[in-house]
C-alpha cells in the first residue's frame, strides 16, 4: 500500500470537530477543549524568524580560543564541541566534570541535554561571566519571555490533556476493531509490541494515533504529534498536528530508547518509518520532527554520541535531495544514505512488501565523496534521474500549470533571472510563485530590499487567503494560523546592502532552516555598496557570480529579480534588456521575463515569457489574468490561459529553426 505525502493540519483543519468536548481555557487548544473558542491573537511582534538579524559572528577557532582562555575543557565532536555544562551545581570533582554542554561549531549556539537550557553564543559567554563572579546561573526557563512561556505552558497542557485520552491500541479496542485500525493506517506488520515499547497511544474520538514527545530520559511529556489516515484509492494519506505547534515541536521521536553505548543510529522521515524499521531489524531508529523539510540544529547535539549515522528519509528524489543536505550538518564522514527506488521504498513501504530491510540498509552509499570520480560511481546516480524524470524535472506549480510545461518544474541548484518593465508587477507576481512553491513544503526565505517585510507579509498573506481580509477581519486568525505553519522565512534588510553581509545570511538561513530557495529582489540594491561601484558593470558581474556560487554549493535554488535597462516603452523586453552585461543571463538556468504590451488576445495584457531553460530547452509564453482582489495573477480557477511556445531566441531578428519554427523548442 502507498503512502502520499504528509499534510500538516491548522487549528481550523477537519480534525476540530472531533475533539472538542469539555470547557477550555482562553487560548488553549481546540484538540483538548470545547466550542466557542476565543483565542488570544498569537502573533508577535517577532513573530517572523530573522535569519538576517542572526548571521553567524564567531567560527569554531574562536569558540575554541575562547573556552580554552576561561579554563573550560572541550573535547571536539562531529558538528559539536562538548564542554562540562555551566547550569545546575558543580559536578564532584572525583567523577569528573560529565560533557554534556554541546555548543555548535557553526553558530556558537549551545544546549545543555542535562538541565535543557540553550541560547546563542553571546548567551553562553554571559553565562560564563556569571559562573567565574560565583552567581547562580538562570535555568532553561527563567530566562523566557512571559508570553512566551505561557505558550508553552498551554501546549504542554493540552498535549497532557490529550495524551491523557489517549490509550495503547491493543487496550483500547477489540481485536478485530484493531486490526481494521492497523489497515487504515497501513501499518498491519507493526506488532502491538512495537507500539508499546515506543509509547504509541491511539485516541478514538479522532481516530487519530498519538505520538510522545519525552524529555531525552523519557521523565516529563513536552509535546506530542497525532497522526490521521485517509484512504485515497491504493495509498493512504496521512494529516498530522503537532504541540507545541511545528516550530517549536523539535523531537527526536524515539530518543528515551537510545542506549548510552549505541553508536550507530537510522534517521528516518515518519514515525511510522522508524518503528518498521526498528522492529524489522532492531537497530536504533529515529524519527525526524518534519521528516525531510528541516533538520533543525538544535538536534544535533543528541546525535552526536553516534559514529554512523544512516538516512532513510523517503521514497522520492526530494527526500533524497534533503538527506545529501542533512548529511552536511551531521558531518558527511560519518554519514550513509538509503537511495530512494522501487526495491528500496521507505522503510513502512519496506516492511509491508515483506522487503529485506537489513540488506537494504547494508546497501546504503556512503555520503562523504572525494573530488574525482568514476562513472561507476555515478552509475546509480545516472539511472535514478532516468528512472524518476518527473521528480527530477522539479517541484510542479500548483497555480501556474503554464509554467510547468515550459520549465517543467522547480529544482535545487538553480538560478532563476527574473525581469520586467517598472510598475508591471514583479514583486506581486514573484511572490505568488514563490508562495505556491512554499505551500508544497519549499523552504524559502525572501529578501525583499524594495518594499518593507509587513508589505510583503500582507501582499503574501492575502494571496494566500485570495481574498481581501480587509473586510473580512473576523477571518485574519484563521488564515494568519495557516499562513504561520508554512516554512517562510525573511530577511531583515531593506534599502542598499552589501552582498557579503546578504549572502553569510542566506548561509546561515540554510544551515538553520535548510533553505531550498531564496528570492532576491532586487539585484540592483547590492550594487551601490561594493568597492567595484565605480564600474557597475563589473559590480553586477560579481554579485551575479557570487549568487551562481552560491546556488550551486548549497543545493539551493536562488531566484534573482533584476530591472531592465532603459528602452522604448512600446518595444517588448528580451533577454539582451537585462540590465548589466550578458553574464546574468549567461549563468543563469531560467530567464524570466514580465511582458505588460503586444499580447495578442489583447492590447495592454501581461504575460509571461520563459527566454531561458537550460534544464530542456523549451522556451515560450503564456498570458496573465491580474485579481486586485487577491493580488494574483495566477490562472487557478480561471479560464485556462493559451500556452505558446517558441524557440529560444539565438539573434536580435527571429530565424526559422531547423524545427520548423514555431512550437520547436530550442536547447540552450
Amino acid at each position: 500500500m502507498a503512502a502520499v505525502p504528509l499534510r500538516p493540519c491548522g487549528v481550523s483543519g477537519r480534525l476540530l470537530p472531533l475533539l472538542r468536548g469539555g470547557a477550555r481555557s482562553r487560548g488553549a487548544s481546540p484538540w483538548a477543549a470545547g466550542p466557542g473558542r476565543v483565542e488570544q491573537r498569537r502573533y508577535k511582534k517577532d513573530v517572523l524568524p530573522e535569519p538576517g538579524g542572526a548571521a553567524p559572528a564567531v567560527s569554531v577557532t574562536e569558540i575554541r580560543r575562547y573556552l580554552r582562555a576561561q579554563g573550560i575543557p572541550f573535547q571536539d565532536g562531529y558538528s559539536c564541541l562538548h564542554a562540562p555544562s555551566l547550569f545546575g551545581p558543580e559536578p564532584p570533582q572525583a567523577a569528573g566534570p560529565p560533557f554534556v554542554l554541546f555548543i555548535d561549531k557553526t553558530t556558537g549556539s549551545f544546549l545543555c541535554t542535562a538541565t535543557l537550557a540553550e541560547g546563542g553564543w553571546q548567551d553562553l559567554q554571559a553565562a560564563v561571566e556569571l559562573r567565574h563572579r560565583g552567581i547562580p546561573v538562570p535555568g532553561p526557563e527563567e530566562g523566557e519571555r512571559e508570553e512566551e512561556e505561557a505558550e508553552a505552558r498551554r501546549a504542554r497542557e493540552d498535549a497532557r490533556r490529550i495524551w491523557e485520552r489517549a490509550l495503547p491500541l491493543g487496550e483500547l479496542l477489540d481485536e478485530q476493531e484493531t486490526r481494521a485500525t492497523k489497515a487504515a493506517f497501513g501499518i498491519t506488520p507493526l506488532a502491538d509490541s512495537t507500539l508499546k515499547r515506543f509509547g504509541v497511544r491511539y485516541l478514538r474520538a479522532a481516530k487519530a494515533l498519538v505520538f510522545p514527545w519525552f524529555t531525552p530520559r523519557g521523565a516529563a511529556l513536552r509535546g506530542l504529534k497525532l497522526l490521521v489516515a485517509e484512504q485515497r484509492g491504493n495509498a493512504v494519506s496521512y494529516t498530522e498536528e503537532t504541540f507545541p505547534r511545528f516550530d517549536a515541536y523539535r523531537n527526536l521521536f524515539g530518543l528515551p530508547l537510545i542506549g548510552r553505548r549505541d553508536t550507530e543510529v537510522v534517521l528516518t522521515g515518519r514515525e511510522l518509518d522508524a518503528l518498521a524499521l526498528h522492529q524489522a531489524t532492531g537497530v536504533p531508529c529515529l524519527a525526524l520532527p518534519r521528516g525531510a523539510a528541516i533538520l533543525p540544529p538544535a538536534l544535533l547535539p543528541y546525535l552526536e554520541q553516534f559514529r554512523r549515522v544512516t538516512l532513510w528519509l523517503g521514497d522520492d528524489l526530494r527526500s533524497w535531495e534533503a538527506a545529501k543536505l542533512f548529511a552536511r550538518k551531521l558531518n558527511p564522514k560519518r554519514c550513509s544514505l538509503v537511495r530512494p527506488g522501487d526495491l528500496q521504498p521507505r522503510p513502512l513501504e519496506a516492511l509491508n512488501q515483506g522487503l529485506n530491510l537489513t540488506k537494504i540498509l547494508r546497501a546504503a552509499l556512503p555520503a562523504g565523496h572525494k573530488a574525482i570520480v568514476s562513472f561507476r560511481q555515478l552509475r546509480e546516480e545516472v539511472f535514478g534521474e532516468l528512472a524518476n524524470s518527473e521528480q527530477v524535472a522539479g517541484v510542479k506549480w500548483a497555480r501556474f500549470p503554464e509554467l510547468n510545461k515550459l520549465l517543467k518544474g522547480h529544482r535545487r541548484g538553480e538560478l532563476t533571472v527574473f525581469t520586467g518593465p517598472t510598475g508591471s508587477g514583479k514583486t506581486t507576481f514573484i511572490s505568488e510563485y514563490a508562495l505556491d512553491l512554499c505551500t508544497q513544503g519549499v523552504c524559502t526565505l525572501w529578501g525583499s530590499f524594495e518594499i518593507n517585510n509587513i508589505r510583503l507579509a500582507k501582499i503574501m498573506l492575502t494571496q494566500f487567503a485570495t481574498r481581501r481580509l480587509e473586510d473580512q477581519l473576523e477571518l485574519y486568525d484563521e488564515w494568519a494560523d495557516r499562513f504561520e505553519d508554512l516554512p517562510l522565512y525573511f530577511m531583515t534588510f531593506h534599502g542598499q546592502q552589501n552582498i557579503k553581509a546578504v549572502l553569510d545570511t542566506m548561509q546561515h538561513a540554510v544551515y538553520m532552516y535548510d533553505i531550498t530557495h531564496v528570492v532576491v529582489d532586487n539585484l540592483q540594491f547590492m550594487m551601490g555598496h561594493e568597492q567595484l561601484s565605480a564600474d557597475r558593470l563589473a559590480a553586477q558581474d560579481f554579485i551575479v557570480g557570487a549568487f551562481r556560487k552560491f546556488a550551486t554549493d548549497n543545493t539551493c535554488h536562488i531566484t534573482l529579480v533584476i530591472h531592465p535597462r532603459k528602452e522604448d516603452d512600446e518595444k517588448e523586453l528580451q533577454t539582451a534588456s537585462i540590465f548589466g552585461s550578458a553574464k546574468a543571463s549567461q549563468e543563469a538556468d531560467n530567464v524570466l521575463i514580465l511582458q505588460d504590451r503586444k499580447l495578442t488576445t489583447g492590447p495592454g495584457k501581461r504575460y509571461l515569457q520563459v527566454s531561458k531553460n537550460r534544464f530542456d530547452g523549451d522556451v515560450g509564453v503564456f498570458p496573465l489574468e491580474f485579481s486586485k482582489a487577491s493580488l494574483t495573477f495566477s490562472s487557478y480557477g480561471k479560464n485556462k490561459a493559451k500556452l505558446k511556445k517558441v524557440k529560444e531566441e539565438k539573434a536580435p531578428s527571429p530565424k526559422k529553426g531547423p524545427s520548423g519554427g514555431v512550437g520547436g523548442s530550442g536547447k540552450p
